[in-house]
């Protein structure tokens, strides 16, 4: 145990305030570090150093891991925060205000401070709340920001000269620095009176002539994703609008360029449809992609964008590694119905598969073993909370929250913790206690036998019984029988008129082929039946196909409007794009019910 790392810390965001936790195999509270104050968001440091949260009038800084209060930044009405790489400077955004003499004394609403000393470092004017932040290098040697033609770069070190590089391209509408020893700078220019949008790079030593430059139509915004190493970034573009009409949401397409210049390609895909996720592995040298129409694929690509492994169709839109790249997981949120594959990437076997519903967001912990998934308030106003799982599939912690607004993990550097030689067995749960008997829910009754007294069937079955009267299946006692069997010794007492007749016609064609009846031969041991469903069962069923028929109705109303031309919000667009997963769940459903004889409701 000596060298398997520190313990994990995560922090949430909930009706209660924000509260702070060890992450496994503690999984406990950490006493005296938390707010009931009415928290609006929080960010731990990308080093882990320090855990900031906002609050109506300031901005608290406390150290992650002796929870005193580092610094108090006395700004008010701040909605976004974020730390620099390493910590040493933090940024607020608030909503710009005009003034009377705006004109002259514009807000200065994006503020970057020094942590250590609470001094503001530098500020500007930023509108948007979209990409309201600057952009560090790995070293925090410079920040950038894009302003009208231009990317403007300051030296931390020295502010009081001001600019003290530009990168100006005509057009250019989104940049980011590389993570890497190399400082390179992507530059994104969008379509104009039918010119190709491209994306082109640069070495910050000589902004004036790009390193190489990729140019593509069908591209009105982009999502740059560097390996770890900064050497390669992939492109992953969208389009407002899919003029093909193939999509309501846009098309997407990924490409692929190296800062040496020597290599580009667009990455293909062998299956229709969005991309839905892209990540590097921590070794920099294959990435993964999600894509196609659901049920989407999910293939591994290497340094050249040559496919290696085909991970197979599920209904999928998110691939995380953890932070070695040992292990990696494929899951679909959102939208989808939560599920998760866990893959070990070295022999490329699926270790777990993993049922976390309605969650929103699924992380990895730092310690390369557990994954957190999570249920936000805004995605669902109940079930809220967290569960642990560790990679074996095994649930090891969980905690349930009336109102859960954000969630993250204390980030730790990957060399922290030890790197997954082999793969250890499956711990043992905390939550194996069986859960409490949920209280008895009423069960469907045809229209036609509602409002009569309860036939003892429905009796037997709600009480828990498996059969009739509390009789086990099989048993030898008399005046007992079997739903659905008639009596033995051919009594027709309780037939209608038609299925006596059809008996009586049964048993004399069996005479006429020399087969004795069943009144001339010893009773037949009674066949086994099939333990009638539980109420609970029946109930859960109900409120499932309940829930996905107006999870359908939405998307379709949701397709309708934007077939009438009107706008919809992105989440709208995202949710209307699962029809496909949620008609499948809402047959398999379907089919369960008529298997236990339940009537779907319409």
């Amino acid at each position: 145990m000596a060298n398997a790392g520190p313990i994990p810390q995560f922090a949430y965001r909930s009706n209660n305030g924000l509260l702070v936790s060890s992450g496994p195999p503690q999984n406990s509270l950490v006493e005296g570090f938390s707010s009931t104050e009415d928290v609006r968001v929080f960010e731990y440091s990308p080093n882990g150093k320090y855990l900031a949260w906002v609050l109506q009038e300031s901005v608290k800084i406390f150290d992650a891991s002796t929870h005193e209060l580092v610094q108090e930044l006395p700004q008010k009405n701040v909605i976004e925060i974020e730390f620099s790489p390493k910590g040493t400077f933090v940024s607020t955004w608030e909503r710009l205000v005009k003034n009377a003499d705006s004109e002259t004394n514009p807000h200065k609403n994006l503020i970057v401070w020094e942590v250590a000393t609470g001094a503001q470092l530098i500020s500007f004017t930023q509108k948007n709340q979209t990409g309201w932040n600057v952009d560090w290098t790995a070293e925090e040697t410079y920040c950038a920001r894009l302003v009208s033609n231009e990317v403007q770069f300051y030296n931390p070190k020295d502010v009081a000269t001001g600019i003290c590089a530009r990168l100006k391209t005509d057009g250019i509408a989104d940049f980011s620095l590389s993570p890497g020893k190399r400082l390179t700078v992507a530059a994104f220019i969008p379509e104009k009176k039918g010119q190709p949008a491209s994306v082109r790079l640069y070495d910050f030593a000589n902004l004036n002539v790009p390193l190489t430059s990729k140019a593509f139509y069908r591209a009105d915004s982009v999502q740059f994703n560097w390996n770890a190493l900064g050497t390669n970034v992939l492109v992953f573009t969208h389009t407002d609008v899919d003029k093909t009409g193939q999509s309501y949401y846009g098309e997407t397409n990924l490409y692929y360029l190296s800062i040496t210049g020597n290599f580009d390609c667009k990455v293909e895909l062998d299956k229709a449809g969005p991309i839905h996720d892209v990540t590097w592995s921590p070794n920099a040298k294959e990435f993964v992609v999600v894509y196609g129409s659901m049920p989407a694929k999910a293939t591994l690509f290497d340094h050249r964008a040559n496919p290696i492994y085909d991970f197979g169709s599920a209904a999928r839109n998110t691939v995380k590694f953890n932070a070695h790249g040992r292990l990696l997981f494929i899951g679909g949120f959102g939208n989808l119905a939560g599920d998760m594959d866990i893959w070990d990437r070295k022999t490329f076997k699926k270790l777990a598969t993993v049922h976390a519903a309605n969650s929103s967001s699924c992380e990895w912990c730092p310690d390369g073993k557990h994954i957190m998934t999570a249920t936000l308030y805004k995605r669902l106003k109940v079930d809220n909370g967290i569960k642990l799982w560790h990679y074996t599939g095994v649930l090891v912690h969980a905690v349930d929250v009336k109102e859960m607004y954000q969630v993250g993990w204390r980030n730790t550097p990957a060399e922290y913790y030890p790197e997954l030689r082999s793969l250890s067995p499956p711990p043992q749960s905390s939550l194996s206690a069986p859960a409490a008997p949920a209280k008895p829910m009423g069960v469907y009754r045809p229209p036609g036998a509602r409002g009569s007294a309860t036939p003892s069937f429905f009796k037997d079955r709600d009480s828990g019984s498996a059969s009739p009267s509390g009789r086990s299946v099989g048993s030898d006692r008399s005046g007992g029988g079997i739903p659905g069997l008639a009596p033995a010794g051919g009594d027709d007492k309780g037939l209608s008129k038609t299925a006596a007749k059809n008996k009586k016609k049964r048993e004399a064609r069996k005479r006429d082929d020399g087969v004795a009846s069943p009144a001339d031969e010893p009773p037949a041991p009674p066949a086994p039946v099939e333990p009638a469903p539980s109420s609970q069962a029946v109930s859960d069923l109900e409120k499932k196909h309940k829930t996905v028929s107006k999870k359908l109705k939405q998307i379709s109303d949701i397709k309708a409007k934007i077939a009438a031309g009107e706008k919809v919000e992105l989440t709208q667009k995202t949710k209307a794009e699962g029809e496909v997963v949620v008609r499948e769940e809402l047959e398999a459903i379907r089919k369960q019910m008529e298997k236990l004889g339940i009537k779907p409701a319409n």
